[in-house]
């Protein structure tokens, strides 16, 4: 009697553990404040990062003021001024990772196979000061850097639960059965700044997505290994693409 009710039970368990049931999250969070978000009901919440205090706007970094007043004129001479941006191999920068005190290592790893790195803090001031972008540009010149290479990133994640989830206590060999699939993506915007004439340039390099599978008590851990290994990909074809768009 125990054999026949086993049997049409652990049939169904086995072959949904392969089966995408429905989404059940999704969330948007900066790469300089990744860590894992705990999951409260069916909202993914923030992780507490006292030193995160946001991000460096554009303006903040490119030095325009919203504010002000502009004239054609203006606008005809910025035009006719605007110099190619090169930066070759061995030149000087100032590196910055908007949100961050100092940016991501492996971003600093893969930038120093080609340039001369200096990083600086990305945590934005107290006020928004319009000349914040000359202050820039003056410690980068103070420190003899050529550029300024800012960044931002977003992870955009998705949760799907698994038909599993209902059956996720069931054990096996070294934890437990995924109950929950995870998509994210990375996505980055990368400024290059000319600390002497102030001429800027942005580019978004390749985003990647990665998706994988966990269970209740590997769910951190697979979150930073998405994490990680995004950041790590991405950060490469930045700095790659930085030598391909301005060593030239």
């Amino acid at each position: 009697m125990l054999r026949n009710i086993r049997k049409p039970f652990v049939r169904p368990v086995l072959l949904a553990v392969a089966i995408v049931f429905a989404i059940s999250g999704c969330a948007t969070r900066s790469i300089s404040n990744s860590d894992y978000r705990a999951e409260t009901g069916s909202r993914y919440q923030p992780a507490s990062n006292p030193f995160y205090k946001g991000e460096l706007s554009e303006f903040q970094i490119l030095g325009i003021n919203p504010e002000a007043r502009i004239t054609q004129d203006e606008i005809n001479k910025a035009l006719e001024s605007k110099q190619r941006i090169s930066l070759p191999k061995g030149s000087s920068i100032m590196l910055i990772q908007s949100g961050a005190m100092i940016p991501d290592e492996p971003m600093v790893k893969a930038l120093e196979k080609y340039y001369n790195v200096s990083v600086f803090s990305g945590v934005p001031p107290s006020q928004n000061a319009n000349d914040y972008a000359l202050s820039l540009r003056l410690a980068a010149a103070k420190g003899g850097f050529e550029k300024i290479v800012a960044y931002w990133g977003l992870l955009e994640t998705a949760q799907k639960g698994l038909a599993t989830k209902t059956v996720s206590w069931v054990p096996f060999v070294g934890g437990a059965i995924p109950d929950e699939g995870q998509e994210m993506r990375i996505r980055l915007k990368v400024a290059v700044v000319d600390v002497r004439s102030g001429q800027w340039e942005t580019f978004s390099p390749e985003p990647f997505q990665d998706t994988t599978a966990s269970a209740r008590f590997t769910r951190e851990s697979s979150d930073q290994g998405q994490v990680s290994l995004l950041k790590s990909k991405a950060y490469e074809t930045a700095a790659e693409d930085l030598i391909k768009r301005y060593s030239k």
